[in-house]
């Protein structure tokens, strides 16, 4: 069963969700504070390139499993049109100001 996104522990990764989920790629930059980073199975990536293949034109989709770390680090079946379902865990950090500062993911 998963958790619904307004459940979440940390309004800024719960509106990282809600912007995957809905494919608003303004809501989703509007959370990334300047210069953040990003990497995917250990590998930094530039979040532009890798959010509009993995995400935006492959219709990412998170389904939250479980949270930890006050809702900064998650368990997903996370789905998309190029690679299908798999198992993942996302890790953010978030600023002062709520905005996410770094993401990891990878699979799980």
């Amino acid at each position: 069963m998963s958790i619904q996104v307004n459940r979440l522990g940390d309004p800024a990764v719960g509106a990282f969700v809600t912007a995957v989920n809905s494919h608003d790629r303004a809501a989703f930059e509007a959370l990334l504070a300047p210069g953040a980073t990003m990497s995917d199975d250990g590998t930094d990536r530039d979040i532009t390139d890798w959010t509009e293949r993995e995400v935006f034109s492959s219709n990412g989709h998170m389904d939250i499993e479980s949270e930890s770390d006050g809702g900064r680090t998650l368990l997903v079946s996370y789905r998309n049109d190029t690679w299908g379902e798999m198992r993942t865990k996302w890790r953010f950090t978030v600023d002062d100001a709520g905005r996410i500062t770094r993401f990891e993911t990878g699979q799980a």
